[in-house]
């Protein structure tokens, strides 16, 4: 099946794309107040969890739960920052980014090259393979069913809900994103921020735990991250591996087609959608990645000429997600391993 089906201008026979132009432009006073209230409510959140340690460990592991909801927030902020639609300026979105990297753990120019690859050839059954893409790739069911006894173990055990849903997501994010892999050795500037990212952390974590102990510091900081990274990863993958999520070969591949049917709008509660920065809106951010996340709702509402075609997930459906890890070709739909 072609990603390029269903146009919602049935007179040309082509999407007006032409009206999410506008949306592309950042409004400072927005991405101000979402920067100064992600990262002072972060602050907060932390300070409160250093004071309830004199109370009760059981509250600081609760507050954990929001920490976790700012610090991905704050990733969605670097996100942003990454495709340079936050700010209207380079150097502010390049320092903001930076800044969120020591919240997220995540280096902000390895992981924006990394990223803009993926904005190449998502869902793109001859263009697979990017490692950034693990948590969102797939396989085909004649691959899968073509692979040796022992490779198709291997496939069972690594493409596992718990495996790529609990257990990797902090392994990413704590440890591998502490060294820079498949950096080339040309890109220097990229290489020593994921060595100067590493220096900042030791700095700030060596200090808290000079002043509060090693065991106060994991106690409120290890939780949180563990389990941004673990909401964080469930969101990438489900937007781009779920039921009706649409593959197609390089020949019938565009990113319109595959924007509106190999990505998700994840229609979430008002809440989750403020703590993950309207990613759920991915449809829009694959469409237009110059929209800043503070617009993608408008955008989707003020132009169902584009958006109205999209695959559309509830909080529900994209919990069964995970398990969709084939693509059906003759079928032309994800399914579950064979049993």
């Amino acid at each position: 099946m072609s990603l390029n089906k269903p146009a919602a201008n049935p007179a040309s026979g082509e999407l007006p794309l032409g009206l999410l132009r506008p949306y592309q432009a950042s409004i400072p006073s927005a991405a101000f107040m979402q920067a100064i209230s992600a990262f002072g409510l972060y602050i907060a959140c932390t300070v409160a969890m250093y004071l309830s340690l004199r109370i009760s460990t059981w509250i600081t592991l609760a507050l954990s739960v929001p920490a976790s909801g700012l610090i991905v927030r704050i990733f969605m902020l670097q996100h942003d920052c990454g495709h340079n639609s936050f700010f209207t300026s380079r150097r502010l979105n390049i320092m903001l980014g930076n800044a969120c990297s020591l919240v997220t753990f995540t280096p902000f120019r390895y992981w924006r090259r990394l990223h803009a690859r993926h904005h190449q050839s998502w869902n793109n059954l001859d263009d697979r393979g990017i490692p950034a893409d693990f948590f969102s790739d797939c396989a085909t069911l004649a691959e899968y069913q073509a692979m040796p006894r022992a490779q198709k173990l291997l496939y069972r055990v690594s493409h596992h809900p718990f495996l790529m849903h609990f257990l990797l997501p902090p392994i990413v994010f704590i440890l591998l994103y502490r060294f820079p892999f498949d950096t080339p050795r040309a890109c220097k500037r990229e290489r020593m921020s994921v060595y100067l990212l590493n220096v900042a952390l030791m700095i700030v974590f060596g200090s808290l735990i000079v002043a509060f102990g090693i065991k106060s510091v994991l106690l409120v900081h290890l939780p949180a991250i563990i389990l941004a990274a673990i909401i964080g990863i469930w969101l990438f993958s489900v937007q781009h591996r779920f039921e009706d999520a649409h593959w197609a070969r390089k020949a019938d591949w565009t990113p319109t087609g595959a924007s509106l049917h190999g990505t998700s709008y994840l229609k979430l509660p008002a809440l989750l959608q403020w703590f993950s920065g309207n990613i759920g809106l991915h449809h829009v951010h694959h469409l237009r990645p110059g929209i800043p996340n503070y617009r993608l709702q408008a955008c989707h509402d003020e132009c169902p000429a584009v958006t109205a075609g999209v695959q559309v997930l509830t909080l529900r459906t994209a919990l069964k997600a995970p398990r969709y890890v084939l693509w059906d070709e003759d079928l032309n739909r994800m399914v579950p391993l064979p049993a």
